[in-house]
């Protein structure tokens, strides 16, 4: 992820913060913050992906499952 990306998804990752806290004065329910906020962060993890972060963890899994003996 590049300089430009990560800083988009900050800015809206903050945003996000800012609505929840929002919300959260205005006295919404705290489930229905919850769900804003994860349902939020879902869509700018499809918006922005991060596919170094992705291949770490896939990576990782594999060294996993191989040190398991499960091999998919």
């Amino acid at each position: 992820m590049d300089i430009q990306d990560r800083a988009k998804k900050v800015q809206a990752l903050e945003g996000i913060k800012a609505k929840a806290l929002d919300m959260a004065d205005q006295g919404a329910n705290s489930m229905d913050v919850r769900n804003f906020v994860s349902e939020s962060s879902k869509r700018v993890a499809y918006e922005l992906p991060d596919e170094d972060a992705f291949h770490r963890a896939a990576t990782a899994t594999m060294a996993y499952k191989q040190s398991k003996g499960n091999t998919f």
